[in-house]
């Protein structure tokens, strides 16, 4: 048995997060949110998604704001949801749920989402976690789809 196949006592999905991600798919820099200034932008102007481990922002892209219309997703985990390593690895977490459903939005408009997680996203089972995801990315994709 090969070393990453080997399933922690504490924290069993963490393996299997870890052969997802080196089976292939990315998550591009295109395609995240980086810039303090999208980040405000998407609080102040647009929508929220709520959810029972995190709260979801959207807004759609302005027209002609980016040369190529694509998806872009952040996260901001602040430091009350723990110390540097908690925090990472909540985005982590989030990170991989969010590349493993990003294609629900794929047909949908050039949104900016915002996912604000919550401190249970660190203890609760990842297909919970990416099954949440999925939800609120559907949910975008329908909201955003309507206008």
């Amino acid at each position: 048995m090969q070393n990453d196949e080997l399933v922690s006592a504490d924290f069993p999905e963490r393996s299997a997060e870890r052969r997802v991600a080196k089976a292939g798919g990315s998550f591009p820099r295109a395609a995240r949110l980086l810039k303090h200034s999208d980040f405000e932008r998407v609080y102040k102007q647009g929508r929220r998604h709520f959810s029972s481990h995190m709260t979801v922002f959207y807004l759609r892209q302005a027209e002609g704001a980016l040369p190529e219309k694509s998806t872009r997703v952040g996260f901001t985990v602040g430091r009350v949801l723990g110390g540097a390593v908690e925090r990472n690895r909540i985005k982590r977490r989030l990170r991989e749920a969010v590349r493993q459903r990003r294609g629900v939005l794929a047909g949908a408009d050039a949104v900016d989402v915002v996912i604000n997680p919550k401190k249970s996203v660190l203890t609760v089972e990842f297909s919970k976690v990416l099954e949440e995801v999925g939800r609120a990315l559907e949910a975008i994709a329908k909201k955003v789809g309507e206008k």
